[in-house]
């Protein structure tokens, strides 16, 4: 069936009767559980089923919002929140900004699609109408930085040029079919098909909505490419209103970096790298300034006469090598070490070192009162916490282990 959506593309409200409605469990479109509702089939729709790389419509039914639209061979159903009486007439409306979308989209796909295997003989495997960007996987290895370059330009040139978009119906066994564009009928495809005629570009068999003129797409910007599947290349594109808001979001980027940086856009990219170089340095001085403190913690607590059998540190600058440090020039052959990195209300990391068979027992014990996990070896077992604010039962741990073990241990 050939739906009124697909007949008229700019129709947003329609009348039409309701033919079945049965309760219903549907994955909606931000994935998450199945929701429960009611599938409605009407007499005829303006809401399109997805279908064809173009995502579905969203609209109302009366007041009652369709939240799906999915196509069962001829049908279309409608997945609504609340049930509808079968036979009553009802009146559609479409979402329209969401619609037209879709349809600058999915025409720009096929005008690069055609003009991309017209210049360089790269022909189109799949696409994808993302919500932020759009991908056109093409059967080529790789395309040039100058390829792209040409294709937008022959693209834009043919926007320019208005070129009209119309749309045939061709009965299922008309020898045309053979003629025109096409990856494929569904198995469960039934009725007239559709074509879509770019006019002296294109003729493609296409079951989705489309503009009707070439200067509806308004302006296509190639973002350029990334590697695809094997020897695929894809191509990321904006049609029409995504490139005003592309141009619109960069626009307010560059504002706040020119405020953050107190100079113009020319010089954001000398400035940021000034300051990734200055970051560096930074953290190299940190880094060693930490390792030195390290020593000295270490020393402090081996000069003392009497250092004892339990160490524990938490400080909240620090890292991994920064415990090792301690741990490593206060020995752990005869001492038992607690060291905590990290915001005491926030996650961190840990690391218990000291005598083997100690470390073994306790290391997964340490982990659970932390609520973290980690792992160990040859007397020291480490990894990350989410409970640093339970330091204390740690330290209580250790220290009873410690009053019972004898003296000869």
């Amino acid at each position: 069936m050939v739906f009124r959506c697909q007949r008229d593309s700019w129709a947003r409200q329609f009348a039409t009767r309701v033919v079945s409605c049965r309760p219903a469990e549907v994955r909606l479109e931000d994935g998450g559980e199945p929701v429960r509702g009611f599938q409605v089939v009407l007499e005829d729709t303006i809401l399109f089923p997805e279908g064809g790389g173009q995502p579905d419509d969203r609209g109302l039914i009366g007041d009652v919002p369709v939240l799906r639209v999915t196509r069962r061979g001829p049908e279309a159903l409608h997945f609504v929140p609340a049930a509808l009486e079968p036979g009553v007439e009802v009146q559609l409306s479409l979402d329209w900004e969401r619609r037209f979308d879709h349809m600058q989209q999915h025409s720009g796909q096929h005008l690069i699609t055609a003009i991309a295997e017209q210049m360089f003989g790269f022909k189109t495997t799949s696409w994808e109408l993302g919500r932020q960007r759009s991908l056109i996987e093409l059967d080529t290895p790789s395309m040039t930085a100058e390829q792209v370059k040409a294709l937008e330009q022959s693209v834009n040139e043919k926007i320019r040029d208005r070129v009209p978009v119309t749309v045939r119906e061709l009965a299922a066994d008309d020898p045309e079919i053979e003629t025109v564009r096409s990856r494929g009928l569904p198995d469960d495809h039934v009725g007239p098909v559709r074509v879509v005629d770019i006019e002296g570009i294109d003729s493609n068999m296409c079951c989705g909505t489309h503009v009707s003129n070439l200067s509806d797409l308004q302006v296509i910007k190639l973002l350029g490419t990334e590697k695809g599947k094997k020897n695929k290349t894809n191509l990321v594109f904006l049609a029409g209103n995504r490139v005003l808001k592309s141009i619109e979001q960069s626009h307010s980027t560059e504002k706040a970096l020119t405020s953050l940086l107190k100079n113009g856009p020319g010089e954001h990219v000398e400035a940021v790298r000034r300051l990734q170089s200055s970051v560096k340095l930074l953290q190299k001085n940190n880094l060693n300034l930490l390792r030195d403190i390290a020593v000295l913690i270490a020393r402090d607590f081996k000069s003392k006469p009497a250092p004892g059998q339990l160490f524990v540190l938490h400080r909240k600058e620090g890292d991994s090598e920064f415990m090792n440090i301690i741990a490593n020039e206060i020995g752990t052959e005869e001492t038992l070490l607690f060291l905590t990195v990290g915001d005491e209300k926030e996650a961190g990391l840990f690391l218990l070192a000291g005598p083997v068979e100690a470390v073994e027992s306790l290391g997964p014990r340490v982990a659970e009162l932390l609520g973290g996990k980690g792992a160990g070896k040859r007397g020291r077992f480490q990894g990350k916490a989410s409970k640093m604010s339970h330091r204390g039962e740690v330290q209580a741990l250790l220290q009873e282990f410690l009053s019972h073990r004898s003296p000869e241990e």
